[in-house]
């Protein structure tokens, strides 16, 4: 296994050769213990003390370096989905393809915190990277405690303007998502992009409920609260500097059709997303920084 890993790490962060032979950083502490992979600074694993599995991870995931992971939270970044204009590929970009640099690494009461970083030099040659012609530092710090905290931060180092998309595409841990609920965007406007949502804007009334393929863009800079009376939980994500919240759930069809996940997965996660997406795309003025984040904190119902 080799990595460009040149920063000390504390006794509770150790390096390991995971799954696919990729490099990844094991957390262990009284308050959680946790999994970030190198490639595309990728959360993999989250269970806080005296919880269940948060973030999940699908059986079917391929880990290898030309490949995305299902699961975890993905970076999306430059793009969202297939992207503003025609031909962007891969989906979601090329941050979560890309190996991203570890800078910073430390262990405060238990609370760790681990800095990763990715510039345009970093992705050179990549697939995608042809298709953005853009100069960026992007930093990506992950705080792993009783409550998991994700910061995505974009410096335009050019003398352009220019916009990007940006989303932390979160999965989690359910029970049945037939019996979830997401509170909190009651009243929201969104966009269904799942099969006959139709083009036109609609508005959400009461929590969001799972009958089949879900796949929604809310316009909402707020809180979503994920009931899963199941596993007698909740999942609270709060946000900052983010107006979309993206709801997922592949349901029967879509999940048969991913080859990286497994047919009868589809009951046990569901997507809340932090996001910028579509006509809420981050405007970045040459020198400037913009930085969206999301924490997680989970407790008993």
């Amino acid at each position: 296994m080799t990595t460009a890993i040149t920063v000390d790490l504390p006794p509770s962060v150790a390096l390991v050769e995971a799954s696919g032979g990729l490099p990844a950083l094991r957390i262990s502490t009284p308050l959680a213990e946790g999994e970030v992979y190198l490639h595309g600074a990728h959360v993999t694993g989250w269970v806080p003390a005296g919880h269940d599995p948060v973030v999940w991870m699908s059986k079917a995931s391929r880990f290898a370096p030309t490949e995305p992971i299902r699961g975890g939270v993905p970076i999306c970044f430059p793009w969202f989905g297939p992207g503003r204009e025609p031909g962007m590929s891969p989906a979601h970009g090329f941050a979560r393809l890309a190996d991203w640099r570890l800078v910073g690494a430390s262990d405060d009461d238990s609370v760790v915190t681990l800095t990763f970083r990715l510039g345009h030099e970093d992705v050179e040659g990549s697939a995608g990277a042809e298709k953005w012609a853009h100069p960026f530092e992007a930093t990506y710090t992950v705080v792993m405690g009783s409550e998991l905290t994700v910061y995505l931060a974009v410096r335009n180092p050019g003398d352009e303007e220019y916009s990007y998309e940006e989303a932390l595409h979160t999965y989690l841990h359910v029970q049945d998502v037939t019996a979830v609920t997401v509170e909190g965007l009651d009243g929201a406007r969104y966009l269904d992009k799942a099969p006959d949502g139709g083009p036109y804007l609609k508005t959400q009334s009461g929590p969001v409920t799972f009958t089949g393929e879900t796949d929604r863009v809310y316009h909402s800079s707020g809180s979503a609260v994920v009931v899963d009376p199941a596993r007698a939980r909740t999942i609270t994500v709060s946000k900052e500097s983010s107006a979309d919240t993206v709801v997922w759930n592949p349901w029967t069809a879509k999940a048969a059709a991913m080859p990286d996940y497994d047919d009868a997965e589809w009951p046990t996660m569901v997507c809340v997303e932090t996001a910028n997406a579509l006509d809420n795309a981050v405007v970045l003025a040459p020198g400037a920084t913009h930085t969206m984040s999301a924490t997680y904190a989970v407790s008993h119902a």
